[in-house]
Parts: C-alpha cells; structure tokens; sequence
C-alpha cells in the first residue's frame, strides 16, 4: 500500500521536475542566434521598404512577419518553420485572403472568417501549414485602404518578397550557429550540407 502510494505521489513530482526544468531552462547562446535573426530578418524589411516603397512602408511591414520570425528564428527544429511552410503558407493565404476580400467587400465579420479558416484548410492540403499565415489572410481583409487596393499585388508585395527576405536572414544566421541547423528539411538540409562541405574541402 505504502509502495503504490509512493509511486503516485513520485510519478507527478518527476513529472513536475522535467517540465519545470524544460520550460525554465535558459540558453543564452540560444537567444543570442534568436535575437540577431529576427533583428536583421525585420530589420532589412524595414530598410528594404523604405529606400524602395517609400509610400507603402507602413504596407510592407506586416504583423504576420513577426510571428514568422518567432518560429523560423526561435523554433528552427519545427516542421512549421521550414522553407516550404514559411513562404508557401504566407502564399496560399495572401491569395486566399485577396480572393475572399473581392468576394465579401461589404462583410468583414463573414470575410475575415472565412480568410482565417479557407486558409488554414488550403496550406494543410498543400502541405504549407504556417501559423502566422492566417494573420496574412486576415490582414488582407481587416488591413487599411493601402493593403486592400494592392489587391492581388499584395501576394508578391509585400508577402512573397518580405517573406523571402525573413527566409534569407534565417539561413545565413542560423548557418553561422553551430548547435543550429536550418532549413530541417531533408532535401534542403543536404543540399546546404553538401555545399558547405565543398567549401571545407576547397
């Protein structure tokens, strides 16, 4: 009796132990590589919009990027952080979100939600699920005058070129980051490793 009650009381406490140690534990080394990636990932954004777009910077500089970069700058192991995520799932949902805009004008209780939930259905048949992509479908229908008269541009920019730019910045720092590798996937993570081991040779 006294063994069984022990091992209920030992089982949460180890329990309690791990998950207190995981979510507490601090890498500063780790944040440092977090830090330097998402600066320099919003960071050339910012500095592109505005030597390029000096009437669209408020437009380039959307909300979903900074949720892009907390997984592809702070979470670089996660499926959803890869390549493929990252910039097909900002695609799929800016062109889901432009199309549902043109057919629900007046509606934006019913167009937001049907950008949010047509979006995340198109990037998990594509395989492109990305978090941060359902901000972008919403922003293309609750965004200023700006954003909803860039229509189908809106796609290309700001969201293909700005998620591009956070993709470049996530491959350079994280490459420079030993304990890091990115992207995670197969293909891409060969591809990089080969070429990197060229490098070594030559």
């Amino acid at each position: 009796m006294k063994k069984s009650l022990r091992k209920h009381i030992r089982r949460p406490i180890r329990l309690a132990r791990y998950v207190v140690y995981k979510e507490t534990l601090i890498d500063f080394k780790d944040h440092m590589w977090t830090f330097i990636g998402s600066f320099l990932g919003i960071g050339l954004i910012g500095l592109f919009a505005s030597h390029n777009f000096l009437e669209m910077d408020a437009v380039f500089l959307i909300g979903s990027f900074g949720a892009s970069s907390v997984l592809i700058y702070g979470l670089v192991n996660s499926p959803l952080a890869q390549p493929r995520n990252l910039i097909g799932g900002h695609l799929v949902s800016a062109f889901t979100g432009v199309t549902i805009q043109y057919i629900l004008p007046g509606e934006l209780w019913l167009a937001s939600a049907m950008a949010v939930s047509l979006s995340i259905v198109f990037m998990q048949i594509t395989k492109t699920l990305h978090p941060p992509g359902g901000a972008t479908a919403l922003i293309a229908n609750i965004g200023s005058e700006k954003i909803k008269s860039l229509g189908y541009l809106y796609v290309l920019s700001p969201v293909l070129t700005g998620a591009l730019i956070l993709l470049f910045a996530a491959i350079v720092v994280n490459r420079f980051a030993a304990h890091r590798s990115y992207p995670k996937n197969p293909y891409w993570y060969k591809f990089w490793k080969k070429r990197y081991r060229r490098r070594v040779d030559y």
